[in-house]
């Protein structure tokens, strides 16, 4: 349907402006006068400038749990969805939030409901965010739904920031050593060169080879930023290319502690939707789909995947899940309790917490390994440039 932008009084005397979906001129009159308001003038935007308003630009996590909090909030205290998306409108701090709000508000003023505009947007908001708002919609639960995203999305914000966290020491780490190594490479060695020189013994291969590096990096400096680039690509590579992600997939299971890190990760996302979406009313084949939506890990996702079809032929689902071999028993016999005694949602939600104390015990045992991991490549890194610069000299004194 067309957008018409329109001008109107309020009160008969503050003058406001808007936009509104509306088949015809006619029903967009109708729908402003509904407002309360007094249309002066109502105008339909072309369909190039309709489309671009009708773009939302995608938001971050943390920009989501910002929308939800606020939308929730408003709800919750008995204000209409409409007029709640016109208050974010005009008063979100975050200019993203602020025009989404205003392309939401003119589509459910159109007659959409808020899950289906949602649904025109999965770039945006993702099927889970939007398959559990239908569920709510339908069940009439919609901000008691709302919470649980909110948590739900709160949650993935916390695994993410420790995950990162966590690999950001050694990544920073590397870094330095790379850095320090080139600085050491390029000025130090070059800067002992001559030295070395006037000895008549030859010098050490390590001794050689660093000088030889030094010289090489010197003279042919720019291929320092096209190494850098190429790193930076093939990392690029390893998380977009899909061949490429799988087999990086596939080593990262078979490495001690960065296996459990990524593992654990995954279950604990994968179990927290499969209880929010269990809980708000969703088929579980459904709930399984969404929760499938939220592994990264491909090799996990692939296995989980195959549970879908067993239990679309009626397999219990804790015997589905068990028949992928990757899912731990711990949270095969909660969900299996679940289903025996009649309180699966219950049990999904004890499995939650169980993994979340999981990951956070296997998140502190990373971080312990870590540093002495990273002390020890420092350590060695050190030691051969050391030996690389005092070799010589230690030679010169012996002779």
């Amino acid at each position: 349907m067309p957008i018409y932008t329109y001008q109107a009084l309020k009160k008969g005397k503050e003058v406001v402006n808007g936009e509104v979906t509306a088949s015809n001129l006619k029903d967009a009159r109708d729908v402003i006068r509904q407002m309360g308001l007094v249309p002066t003038k109502i105008q339909e935007y072309s369909d190039a400038k309709a489309k671009k308003n009708a773009q939302i630009k995608p938001l971050s996590l943390s920009e989501k749990i910002d929308f939800i909090s606020t939308f929730q909030i408003l709800l919750t205290s008995g204000i209409p969805a409409v007029e709640s998306l016109m208050f974010m409108e005009q008063e979100a701090a975050k200019k993203k939030i602020r025009d989404m709000s205003r392309v939401l508000k003119t589509q459910i003023m159109g007659g959409s409901t808020f899950a289906d505009t949602l649904a025109r947007y999965p770039q945006v908001f993702g099927y889970i965010f939007i398959g559990l708002v239908k569920a709510g919609e339908e069940s009439g639960e919609l901000e008691k739904t709302l919470g649980r995203i909110k948590d739900l999305l709160t949650k993935q914000s916390n695994i993410k920031s420790k995950v990162i966290g966590t690999l950001m020491y050694p990544t920073f780490v590397v870094v330095l050593a790379f850095v320090i190594s080139i600085v050491m490479l390029v000025f130090v060695f070059p800067a002992f060169k001559s030295m070395f020189e006037q000895q008549e013994k030859a010098l050490p291969l390590i001794t050689s080879l660093m000088i030889n590096a030094g010289d090489f990096l010197k003279t042919y400096w720019y291929t320092i930023p096209i190494f850098l680039i190429a790193a930076l690509a093939f990392i690029y590579m390893c998380i977009n290319w899909k061949p490429a992600k799988e087999a990086v997939d596939k080593i990262v299971l078979k490495v001690p502690l960065l296996n459990n890190l990524i593992m654990y990760a995954n279950y604990s996302n994968f179990m927290s939707v499969l209880s929010v979406s269990y809980e708000a009313g969703i088929p579980i084949v459904d709930c399984l789909h969404l929760a499938i939506i939220t592994l990264t890990n491909s090799v996990l996702r692939n296995k989980l995947s195959s549970a879908i079809v067993k239990v679309q032929q009626g397999m219990q689902v804790s015997q589905a899940l068990k028949s992928t071999k990757v899912m731990p028993k711990m949270l095969l016999f909660m969900i299996a309790t679940g289903e025996q005694s009649g309180r699966l949602g219950d049990m999904l939600e004890k499995a939650v917490n169980f993994l979340d104390k999981t990951l956070d015990g296997i998140i502190d045992t990373v971080t312990k390994m870590i540093e002495p991991i990273m002390l020890l490549v420092i350590g060695s890194i050190v030691l051969v440039m050391a030996l690389a610069l005092y070799l010589p000299l230690f030679q010169s004194y012996m002779s």
